[in-house]
């Protein structure tokens, strides 16, 4: 009834204790041998995305390299997007690996532990029932051997009795010994009966417990041990597949990175790179004159040619080719950094490496005065408070920075010299629109003037109240530049300087046109202006902003509708408008 009663459940096994006993034992190796397999698994996917990392790594592009001028490029930009995406999903795998361990491998090292104990307390349990039944066992066998042995003795000492009751040659004293021997062994085999019987219904009683009550407890307990290992089992393969599933979201965010930036790669524009990074500013050469020597008459070389000059030819030794310079096909024999003012470069890429070049220095002046600003206030710091430090002790460094800015000063003024001659020599858009009145210029040296110097328009100058200067112009070449034909030009006309400035000034002017307002501004402290181009500020004080910061310092603002003109960004709080699109730059 009880079976029954159980359903099927392991009492039916009551009699098969060592074969449970190994079964169990098998299911913890099975899942001591899962556990290795999900810690292989996560030490796999570890050192996969250590891998990818050291290979995102790798392929990054280096500073102050080749790699890094490169990133203006389309499809560089991608493989860079691709490279950081591929990091993120180097560091999915990171998590995988890292919630495999945690929620997996931990959990079931704790719970292999718990079932080991639970299992050895469970069999122990059994063991010492079943112990108990077979000592129980013997027992009740001794009672039997006894009780066995007491009816032998008892019928033996009967059948002595009789024997000498029977004899008439025994004394009765013999017969009456005979006699009381027989009774006390029949006592004697009562006596075991009755244990026996006694011993053998409590006997009965223990088996039936130990079958049906007992027993059945402890293989319960081990049935819902080992169910509750099977379904913790479950539990963690349903953890193993979701950890990856938890992760696929941003995995695929990072492959949907990666097909966004393939497909922002554009071809024109990196071909319109290419030309903005390597244009020369030169023009093509000039036709070719036809030279008769059959007349004798003075020839004279072309202006809108590249040849050398005649004063040129003259200075050559003789013997030596006439033939003029075709510039584009001229390999550069210079080999390494070349000179420091970048004279052997084209017009362009010399205006590019020097405006580079002031740039760094720009940076590194910065950076010294950020330093003599912190060792100043650390200086105070110490006048106020002697017992912090000595304030004589920063001298030898706020002296040696000192020095270090008058040099990187001088380095900026030595390049801004250079870039300013170079931007002298080549021609403004309205230069470059009236390209076909060259030879007009010439025979007309009065039309310009500096080479158009005062023909663009020049940032104002705060040389008094600002370490370095940027006075440098707004405007920038063209590209399209020819060295000598300019040269020419300019010496022509140096006789007149001043003779048509202002008209090449009223013309510019003329042509400017109102930029809008793209902000508004609000001035943090007073500003005198005293520079052309500036205007002054007072604390406090609302404009409009109609030109951003272009890095160089200055923010352009109006104040109501016919005075406008520069002040310094670090004077003034920007707010932008949200529909602003940026300054207006002039080209």
């Amino acid at each position: 009834m009880v079976e029954e009663r159980m359903g099927e459940c392991w009492s039916h096994t009551k009699d098969q204790f060592d074969n449970l006993e190994k079964h169990t034992q098998w299911g913890i190796e099975f899942v001591e041998k899962y556990t290795k397999f999900v810690k292989e698994r996560s030490e796999i996917e570890a050192s996969y995305a250590k891998q990818i990392r050291n290979l995102s790594k790798k392929y990054q592009p280096k500073k102050n390299s080749r790699e890094e001028e490169e990133s203006k490029y389309t499809f560089c930009r991608a493989f860079l997007t691709t490279l950081n995406e591929l990091n993120d999903y180097a560091g999915q795998h990171e998590v995988i690996a890292e919630n495999l361990t945690s929620q997996i491998i931990g959990e079931l090292s704790r719970y292999l532990q718990e079932l080991k104990s639970e299992r050895k307390s469970h069999f122990h349990d059994g063991r010492k029932a079943q112990q108990h039944i077979e000592s129980s066992w013997k027992q009740l066998e001794s009672c039997k051997r006894r009780f066995e042995r007491d009816c032998k003795e008892a019928d033996r000492a009967q059948q002595y009795f009789e024997k000498m009751d029977a004899d008439i040659n025994v004394t009765k004293a013999d017969v009456e010994k005979a006699r009381q021997q027989a009774q006390m062994r029949h006592q004697m085999a009562a006596d075991s009966k009755n244990d026996y019987s006694s011993y053998l219904q409590k006997f009965n009683q223990e088996q039936n417990e130990h079958y049906y009550t007992v027993i059945p407890n402890i293989f319960q307990k081990l049935q819902d041990m080992e169910e509750k290992r099977i379904e913790r089992l479950g539990v963690c393969m349903k953890t193993f597949a979701d950890v990856d599933r938890q992760v696929l979201p941003i995995v695929g965010k990072c492959l949907d990175g990666m097909t966004k930036s393939a497909e922002s790669i554009e071809p024109k524009t990196d071909s319109k790179q290419v030309v903005e990074s390597y244009k020369s500013g030169f023009e093509p050469p000039g036709d070719v004159e036809f030279e008769d020597y059959g007349q004798a008459m003075k020839r004279t070389t072309s202006n809108t040619s590249l040849s050398n000059s005649s004063k040129e030819s003259k200075e050559k030794p003789a013997g030596k080719s006439k033939t003029g310079k075709l510039w584009p096909f001229i390999k550069n024999k210079n080999k390494g950094s070349g000179p420091e003012d970048f004279s052997h470069l084209p017009p362009e890429q010399r205006r590019k490496k020097l405006q580079g070049k002031i740039d760094e220095l720009n940076k590194d002046i910065q950076k010294e005065m950020d330093q003599r600003d912190a060792l100043t206030k650390m200086k105070d710091v110490y006048v106020k408070n002697p017992q912090m430090g000595d304030p004589a002790s920063v001298d030898p460094r706020l002296s040696e920075i000192s020095q270090n800015i008058e040099k990187l000063q001088l380095e900026v003024q030595k390049f801004e010299g250079w870039l300013a001659e170079v931007e002298e020599r080549m021609p403004s858009k309205s230069d470059t629109h009236r390209r076909s009145g060259v030879y007009e210029t010439q025979n007309n040296p009065a039309v310009v003037s500096n080479n158009c110097a005062q023909d663009r328009e020049r940032r104002p100058c705060m040389c008094s109240q600002y370490i370095y200067c940027m006075c440098w112009p707004l405007s920038s070449p063209d590209g399209s530049y020819t060295e000598e034909q300019n040269s020419e030009t300019q010496v022509k006309a140096k006789p007149n300087p001043t003779s048509t400035a202002p008209e090449v000034d009223d013309e510019f002017d003329d042509d400017e046109e109102v930029l809008p307002t793209i902000g508004t501004c609000k001035a943090l402290y007073p500003f005198e202006g005293h520079n052309e181009g500036t205007i002054a500020l007072a604390e406090g004080e609302l404009l409009y902003v109609i030109e951003e910061d272009k890095g160089d310092g200055w923010t352009r603002v109006r104040r109501k509708e016919d005075e406008e003109g520069y002040v310094p960004t670090s004077y003034i709080e920007v707010f932008l408008e949200a529909n602003a699109k940026g300054a207006m730059t002039y080209i």
